[in-house]
């Protein structure tokens, strides 16, 4: 579908340039997360892996610019924006809210005849499962309570009550777009999809992760770490080698 231009400067951060002709993978935030929550994952797989990671408006050096508040508005300008980047190969990787715009991204990139190499969704229910989940019509107090109970935010920032206050917008923004976002049926993936759960995740059953699978017609995993929501934090140096050797084998396996 066609999309409006847009500077992909500012939507995407790379922290460590690697040079060709290393693959791409893509970073997405969860809800209230930044680009920076990826700097580690790029420090570890650079210069295997030169990691770009989305920055959406509303935080960091971006907190003046108009949230969105729709995963659809997303994916469209991040789509734009991934378009100087796709001379090499992209695997897109996302983090609960991330999961599902990584997804929408993953469909349009299909749609428009440039394909990513493979997704990995994490911590999220499959597009097409549904919850009627309203956090983001809450009060201050009661977005707070969620994100603490799902200990994705640094115990430092929960206790600086005038931080949380600059946070808490672009947090319930985040909210909104991944409790209001309905998959629109259309054709599945032809991508390798593999999905990463935490075995106790409150928002992710074990039946909503396996229906990933209806999403592709490629290879497809789960694999399930002990932890909640934020197993990522517990898991990251296995989680971030799981990736590297699935993008470096992806390489391998598209080689000429």
């Amino acid at each position: 579908m066609p999309v409006t231009p847009v500077d992909s400067g500012t939507w995407i951060r790379r922290f460590h340039p690697a040079p060709e002709p290393a693959p791409r993978l893509v970073c997405f935030p969860h809800a209230g997360g930044s680009a920076s929550y990826f700097f580690p994952v790029s420090r570890a797989l650079a210069p295997r892996v030169e990691v770009l990671a989305v920055q959406y408006p509303g935080r960091q050096d971006r907190r003046t610019d108009p949230l969105i508040d729709d995963v659809g508005r997303l994916a469209d300008r991040i789509t734009a924006a991934l378009d100087p980047w796709d001379d090499r190969p992209l695997t897109l990787f996302g983090h609960s809210l991330g999961a599902t715009v990584a997804f929408e991204v993953a469909r349009r990139l299909q749609d428009a005849g440039h394909p990513a190499d493979g997704l990995i969704a994490s911590g999220r229910r499959a597009p097409s499962r549904f919850r009627d989940e309203r956090v983001h019509r809450g009060t201050d107090a009661q977005v707070l309570d969620e994100i603490s109970r799902l200990s994705g935010t640094d115990a430092r920032v929960l206790a600086d009550r005038e931080l949380l206050a600059s946070l808490l917008p672009a947090v319930r923004s985040d909210y909104k777009a991944a409790e209001t976002y309905r998959y629109r049926p259309g054709p599945a993936l032809d991508c390798p999809l593999l999905v990463l759960t935490g075995a106790d995740d409150p928002h992710v059953t074990a039946d909503e992760a396996e229906a990933w699978r209806e999403h592709t017609t490629g290879p497809y995993e789960v694999r399930v770490y002990p932890g909640g929501h934020f197993f990522l934090t517990t898991h990251a140096t296995a989680v971030t080698e799981l990736i590297a050797a699935r993008i470096t084998r992806s390489e391998r396996d598209n080689a000429p």
